[in-house]
């Protein structure tokens, strides 16, 4: 099933979708389909105040999700539950499908029961209930866009402290910063400029235009912490700003 969300600059940005779409065969690059572009334009203009337009858009994407069930006759893909699914093979294999990150700890506990039941393991009363994840904080300062790392906020805030350029913005309509970059390639595996843009703080999902824009600080950024010369950094620049024209409609 399709899936197609986009970004509009309403109240500080705000993301609309979904579409619901059976497609036959799975997509590696999913593509919004004009058809899907009008229907969530269309439908969103029914509860906001001015109607979205095309020009509106900052970014748009899409992607597919699979349903862990066959689709019954004469009934809509939203009619199939999201729930994950558990499969046992005839040598004990555990299989589990479906599902939500939402849902994650429920999908965990489920599978271990399912091993304790086929006495693969021994019983064990479930005690991740409670468990803090990483980044647990109480109290969140909202205000401030470094929240969302919990208790890894103080880490960017050190970087800043040794080194108060770390600071500036990787864009000036956002307050991401350049300690951000930093602390993606040194904590959290970032490797390219897509790692950071794309699935780290996001921006190419806010604003494309905007990413495509940051793209040349961000690479400069990487290569300075990785050693990386300035064939890397045009040719991170180029494949980013490539990537970043598929996200941006005209």
């Amino acid at each position: 099933m399709r899936r197609v969300l986009f970004a509009v600059p309403w109240h500080n940005k705000i993301v609309v979708g979904t579409t619901d779409i059976v497609r036959d065969e799975p997509e590696l690059e999913p593509v919004a389909l004009e058809e899907e572009i009008e229907f969530i334009l269309q439908t969103a203009g029914l509860y906001m105040v001015r109607k979205p337009e095309r020009k509106d858009i900052l970014s748009v994407f899409a992607g597919q999700r699979p349903l862990a069930a066959p689709k019954k006759e004469g009934k809509s893909t939203k009619e199939i539950s999201r729930s994950h699914k558990i499969f046992v093979s005839d040598n004990n294999l555990i299989t589990i499908t479906g599902g939500k990150w939402t849902t994650y700890r429920r999908m965990a506990e489920d599978t271990v029961d399912k091993a304790i039941n086929l006495n693969l393991i021994e019983p064990r009363k479930c005690v991740s209930k409670n468990f803090r994840i990483h980044g647990y904080k109480p109290n969140p300062d909202l205000n401030n866009h470094l929240y969302v790392y919990g208790s890894d906020m103080k880490l960017i805030e050190d970087i800043i402290k040794n080194s108060p350029e770390m600071g500036g913005k990787i864009h000036p309509s956002y307050n991401y910063t350049l300690a951000e970059v930093v602390l993606a390639v040194r904590n959290e595996m970032a490797r390219n400029v897509e790692d950071v843009l794309a699935r780290r703080v996001r921006l190419l999902f806010i604003d494309a235009k905007a990413s495509k824009a940051a793209a040349p600080v961000v690479a400069k950024t990487i290569a300075q912490e990785l050693g990386y010369d300035n064939n890397w950094i045009d040719n991170q620049i180029k494949t980013f700003e490539t990537l970043s024209d598929q996200y941006i409609i005209n």
